[in-house]
Order: structure tokens, then C-alpha cells, then sequence
């Protein structure tokens, strides 16, 4: 049986259709710190897809996404090709990726024009920023839930009014949408975004009355919380002789010590923290709230040790960057995220939400007697209800301890 001989990683390719995008791509990933072998790998990803778009007649200029798909998962699984080797698909995408970007900032390629129901998910993305003050991650949400509702009730691509009536918007609610988990969610979301369409002029009166009203949730457990032991136990689970894990024991500080959100210490600059003062200021999040709060030693002392001894050497201002490539670039909140839930499973502990550090915090200084009003104000609630939630009575505990009413046969 014949088989394809074997071929060597193309190291180069003066005569490549992409070959001008090439020194610059080269440029743009040594600037990331991406090792010599990774920079290697996608310029091969590149000579490949510059001979795919030469056969396949794609000019330059009309290069987008579109024509990645294509390339990886029709081309890329029946690759015949003489001179290049496959590589891993999620290698492959990240190349591309990198390069696609490159040729928009180049000017050699167009950035996509948005169609109608872009520019309804960006203005209803703003007025939920801009208006409501929502977090970045509901936001997330919220657009992703807006583009399947006009998939399932868009009648047309012109977009002013959902051709949507009551029984529909009940079954979006009831019948459920991977984008949103509860009931709940699914309220919210189509009452924030009918609300939206009203400021924009439409008649949504009747729409907004069908929409299904959930329970009220009143015997909602505690919010869980960690004990103190477990507190100690999850901050000693970072080790500092051990790459990124300084950086990982700052960001369990921020949210521990400060009862910070992820994307709050995803946010965090160097300016934000005045050493003289021992201040520390929270930009506006969630809720549109800026902060400024006292720094605890610990917390500061964490910080410190991570920007001297372990963070990249970077123009970048946040505190909080990429140790691996592209190095020196901000992180994100799932990378925030991702250094506790490391933690939890070095510890064998069967947990996932970061959260629970937030609401440590909230139940340790109630525990402590602090007044509800002081609480609000440390995690920058906007309404002192959302507060009250950590205040009340824990019946599991006091079942424990409660002793017999006087007279009674118990």
C-alpha cells in the first residue's frame, strides 16, 4: 500500500502567497515570548494555509474566519499536501488566529462589517453596561442568550422589534436555552432586554406581562463559606518555590483578605495601589461601584512579593499578567479563576466556585458582630438586601445546640 512520504516542518518559503505576513507574524510572536519551537510550528501553519488559499483562488484582501473553518476542518482531515505536515488543529487555529489579526491590523485584510443583529447585540450590551451597570460575565450571558432569541423569533434580518408573541416569550422562558441555566436567568434576561427595546421607542407593554414571574426563593440556604481551618488550609496550598504560584497567592489575598470578584483582581493596576496610604481602589464593576479600601498588611505583602520576584518584566500596568505566551499580556478572569480551583485540587477537595472566598469574607464579619451597613459597603453592594442574606439564622446550628422548652417532656 502506497503511504504519504515523510515530510519535514517547512521552515521557510520565500515564494509563499503569505510570505509578506510572515517576518512580522515571526516579529509579533517573539514579542509574546512564544518559544523558537512554537514560532516554528505556526509559520509551518501559515506556508500551509498561504498554499491552500493560492489553490484555492482566495485573494489576500477576502481573507477572514470563515476561510479558517474551511482550511481546518475540510482541508486540514484529507490533507494530501506534498510539502507540509497537519499539525495539531488547536495549534493550527491558534496560528491562524494570530495571523488573521496581524493582517486586520496590517490593513491587508478587511475587519468584518457587522450585520443588523451585531449592532442590536452591541447596543443592548451597552445600555446593560451602561445603564444597569451588569458584570462582564452576565453581559457574556446576556449576548449570547439575545443572538438565540432572534434565531428562533426573527422573522427577517431587519431588526427593530422581536416578531415574538406571548406564548413564545413564555416558552423561551419555561422551555429552557443553553445559554441560561434557570428559569430565573431566563426572566431576567428577556425582562432586561424588553426594557431595552422600550428606551428604543417600541410598544413591549404586552410582552413584558407574559413573561413568567419564578417563586421567590424563601428558604435559599446560607451562602456556603469555608471555616476558618479551611481558610488557613487553602491559603498554605500555594507553594512558593514553585513557578506562578506567587502570583496564585496574591490572587487568593485579593479575593480572601478584600472579598474582591474575579473580574475585579482580573482588573487590578499598579496604580490602583497606594503603598503610602495602604489604600487599595477597586475600579467600578459590577453595579458601577468605585471603592476605596483599606489594604491589609497580608494582602500587601502578598502583592509585593509577587511584582518583585515573579511577575514578567512588561509595560503593561495591571498587576496581574501571563506568565506563559504572549508573557507580559493582562490575564483574564478564567485565569484568576483557574489558580483557586488548582488550589482546590491539590487540596482533594471536591469544589469549583471561587465565590466562596466572597462570601468567607461576608460570613466571618458578620460572625464577628459587624454591622450589616459595613459589610454592604466592603463588598460594594449597591442594595444592603443582597447583604442580609449572610445575617440570617443558620436553624441547621442552632438545632444543634438548642436545649428543651422548660416543662416539656423532651
Amino acid at each position: 500500500m502506497t503511504t504519504k512520504p515523510r515530510v519535514l516542518m517547512l521552515k521557510d518559503d520565500p515564494g509563499n502567497y503569505l510570505a509578506l505576513f510572515v517576518e512580522p507574524f515571526r516579529d509579533k510572536l517573539r514579542d509574546g515570548r512564544y518559544s523558537d519551537q512554537t514560532i516554528a510550528d505556526y509559520c509551518s501553519s501559515v506556508f500551509h494555509f498561504g498554499e491552500w488559499l493560492r489553490a484555492e483562488g482566495i485573494a489576500t484582501r477576502d481573507v477572514n474566519s470563515a476561510h479558517i473553518r474551511v482550511f481546518l476542518q475540510d482541508h486540514i482531515p484529507n490533507c494530501q499536501c506534498a510539502r507540509h505536515i497537519r499539525g495539531k488543529p488547536n495549534h493550527i487555529l491558534s496560528a491562524l488566529n494570530h495571523l488573521l489579526r496581524l493582517m486586520r491590523d496590517l490593513g491587508a485584510t478587511d475587519r468584518p462589517m457587522p450585520d443588523a443583529i451585531d449592532l442590536e447585540v452591541d447596543g443592548f450590551d451597552r445600555a446593560l453596561q451602561d445603564v444597569w451597570g451588569l458584570a462582564a460575565s452576565t453581559r457574556s450571558q446576556h449576548r449570547r442568550a439575545l443572538r438565540r432569541l432572534f434565531r428562533q423569533f426573527s422573522t427577517s434580518e431587519v431588526v427593530g422589534s422581536i416578531s415574538a408573541d406571548a406564548d413564545m416569550i413564555r416558552n423561551f422562558v419555561l422551555d429552557g436555552t443553553p445559554c441560561l441555566d434557570t428559569i430565573r436567568d431566563r426572566s431576567v434576561f428577556i425582562r432586561c432586554y424588553l426594557r431595552y427595546r422600550k428606551l428604543q421607542g417600541d410598544d413591549v407593554s404586552s410582552l413584558l406581562r407574559a413573561v413568567p414571574r419564578p417563586t421567590a426563593m424563601i428558604d435559599q440556604p446560607l451562602p456556603e463559606a469555608l471555616t476558618p481551618s479551611e481558610l488557613t488550609e487553602l491559603l498554605g496550598a500555594f507553594d512558593a518555590t514553585v513557578p506562578g504560584q506567587k502570583r496564585g497567592y496574591a490572587i487568593a489575598r485579593c479575593l480572601a483578605d478584600i472579598g474582591m470578584r474575579s473580574s475585579e483582581v482580573a482588573r487590578l493596576r499598579l496604580d490602583d495601589v497606594d503603598w503610602a496610604q495602604g489604600v487599595i481602589h477597586i475600579l467600578p464593576g459590577k453595579g458601577r461601584r468605585a471603592e476605596s479600601l483599606p489594604l491589609p498588611r497580608s494582602t500587601g505583602e502578598a502583592l509585593v512579593d509577587y511584582i518583585q520576584n515573579e511577575r514578567p518584566q512588561t509595560d503593561c500596568r495591571m498587576i496581574f499578567v501571563r506568565n506563559k505566551p504572549p508573557v507580559g499580556l493582562p490575564v483574564g478572569r478564567r485565569v484568576v479563576q483557574r489558580a483557586i480551583q488548582d488550589a482546590y485540587a491539590r487540596l482533594g477537595w471536591n469544589r469549583s466556585r471561587v465565590h466562596i472566598l466572597r462570601h468567607t469574607l461576608a460570613t466571618h464579619l458578620i460572625s464577628a458582630g459587624a454591622p450589616v451597613p459595613q459589610v454592604a459597603d466592603v463588598l460594594r453592594h449597591r442594595d444592603i438586601t443582597t447583604t442580609s442574606i449572610y445575617a440570617r439564622v443558620n436553624s441547621d446550628h442552632l438545632s444543634r445546640v438548642a436545649m428543651p422548652w422548660p416543662g416539656s417532656l423532651d
